[in-house]
């Protein structure tokens, strides 16, 4: 594995330990989600947000270039959060260090998950999993560090 891709490998590890959430509600969907719209708008982003707690999606947004492509690629992204418990760029980053792909040998349809950056997991200190937020439109590593930044803003770190 190369070192940048161990360094950025321990990065996105980083941002998932600090990145943790005291509680989330559909308040907090809304506020988080309404700051990724207006961070979006701002740079003329051309992409989809969307926000979920378990099963339920408590924000979504098509921005102004986004398309139903970008709806189709968050729904992959959010199985990978779901099914791994990390981000999807993380899990695409330590696959591809290592010569993999997400596929049947992981027990996985890469038609259903994808393992692209832009879904961050919604973590409760003390719970786990519980959502994921996510944004599709952008070259994964864009898609990944809007999402990021917004969450990072939103919990004030």
């Amino acid at each position: 594995m190369s070192d940048e891709a161990q360094q950025l490998i321990a990065e996105i590890e980083d941002q998932e330990k600090r990145l943790v959430f005291p509680h989330f509600d559909e308040a907090d969907a809304w506020a988080l989600g309404s700051l990724l719209v207006k961070l979006a708008t701002a740079r003329g982003l051309p992409v989809a947000v969307d926000i979920r707690r378990g099963e339920q999606q408590l924000f979504h947004a098509g921005l102004a270039g986004s398309t139903a492509d970008n709806d189709a690629w968050i729904e992959r992204k959010v199985r990978v959060v779901y099914r791994f418990a990390s981000s999807s760029f993380l899990i695409g980053r330590q696959l591809a260090a290592k010569g993999r792909e997400l596929g049947p040998a992981m027990g996985v349809d890469p038609t259903l998950f994808a393992a692209h950056g832009g879904a961050f997991p919604v973590r409760i200190a003390g719970v786990g999993v519980v959502g994921v937020v996510t944004v599709s439109g952008l070259p994964q590593a864009e898609d990944h560090a809007l999402v990021v930044e917004a969450i990072s803003t939103f919990l004030g770190s």
